[in-house]
């Protein structure tokens, strides 16, 4: 979780706001009631249900959950990468004053990179194994950019050295599978962060990689966060990871946002009956021959939703409100929401 730090005050001009008139800050990015649906002639799927957010320039909002809990179809629909055909999204997504999906082809294709970028999960397969990494970073700053095929390999050189990639100089003509995993990683990152975007999505970047890459690909993607100023959505199902870089973390399942607030109220007072089954389930603070406690039953079936709470069928304390009244999100504490009907006798 992130730590505190304290700055200090400059003076007050003459020209500045009054006392007491504090600047307002926008959302970098604004997600509401976002519905997806991958729709086929044998079902249809209802994949995020209602999913609402926003993020402020220069924080790190983590995802957690269950395989299959929406995650990564969220982060998609943001950059608007689903399949048109057999998808059907309806709420709002804005990312820095754009309306994501009020926007043509053409100029969906200039926001991604520019303003939003995506660091994949595997990028073995996100990157071209034909064309070199230096190469791949130096087209997409040519197709944002009007700048000399020259400009963009000595800027793509920056970025290798930038993520910490060591001998750059030589990796800029490498292809992608010279390169080990967590350098596959850094170039990946690299690619992302080619044309300076507003904002990063990050899709479970560190799940292929060994615990000692895992944590050296965290602390460098923390870094340049607070060197370029990005806000970050980071997906991941990795407790121990969230904790690590989150500021303020959103819990999936099923589809819907369950609990949402700081990651320090998630993680240390969890609400929800589900955070707090996914959090027992950890192999940490647990003794070496106990067995680890899991989550009974099934994840929900997303091709026939209940009519109430999506967990009521796998929760150890649900009710027969449960199971008939599909509960909203109320105030735990200040900024930190869960979606739960007993939440006043849980907490």
């Amino acid at each position: 979780m992130r730590n505190l730090q304290t700055t200090s005050v400059a003076p007050v001009a003459k020209d500045m706001p009054l006392a007491g008139k504090i600047p307002v800050v926008s959302p970098l990015a604004r997600v509401k009631d976002l519905n997806v649906q991958f729709r086929s002639r044998d079902a249809t799927v209802h994949a995020v249900n209602g999913v609402s957010f926003d993020l402020m320039p220069r924080d790190v909002l983590c995802i957690i959950g269950e395989s299959g809990s929406g995650k990564s179809v969220t982060m998609k629909s943001m950059m608007r990468l689903l399949p048109p055909k057999k998808t059907v999204m309806t709420g709002e997504i804005e990312v820095n004053g754009h309306k994501v999906l009020d926007l043509s082809e053409r100029q969906i294709r200039h926001l991604r990179g520019a303003e939003i970028s995506m660091i994949f999960q595997e990028p073995m397969t996100a990157l071209d194994p034909v064309y070199t990494i230096g190469r791949q970073i130096t087209e997409a700053i040519r197709a944002h950019e009007p700048v000399t095929t020259s400009e963009a390999r000595r800027r793509a050189l920056e970025l290798l050295e930038l993520v910490r990639i060591p001998s750059a100089v030589s990796r800029l003509d490498a292809y992608p599978h010279e390169l080990s995993g967590g350098l596959r990683q850094r170039a990946m990152i690299a690619v992302a962060l080619s044309c300076k975007p507003k904002l990063l999505l990050a899709d479970e970047p560190t799940t292929a990689l060994d615990a000692t890459v895992q944590i050296q690909v965290l602390v460098l993607l923390r870094q340049l966060q607070d060197e370029l100023g990005m806000g970050v959505i980071f997906v991941t199902h990795d407790i121990g990871v969230a904790a690590q870089i989150a500021d303020k973390i959103a819990v999936m399942y099923a589809g819907e946002i369950v609990e949402f607030g700081s990651a320090r109220d998630v993680l240390v007072n969890p609400a929800h009956p589900y955070t707090r089954a996914m959090l027992a389930s950890t192999v940490h603070g647990q003794a070496r021959d106990a067995d680890l406690p899991v989550i009974p039953g099934d994840p929900a079936d997303l091709r026939r939703l209940v009519a109430g709470c999506r967990f009521a069928p796998r929760c150890g304390v649900s009710k027969s409100l449960c199971l008939e009244r599909a509960p909203s999100l109320v105030g735990v504490a200040a900024h930190h929401d869960a979606a739960c009907h007993l939440i006043n006798s849980l907490t």
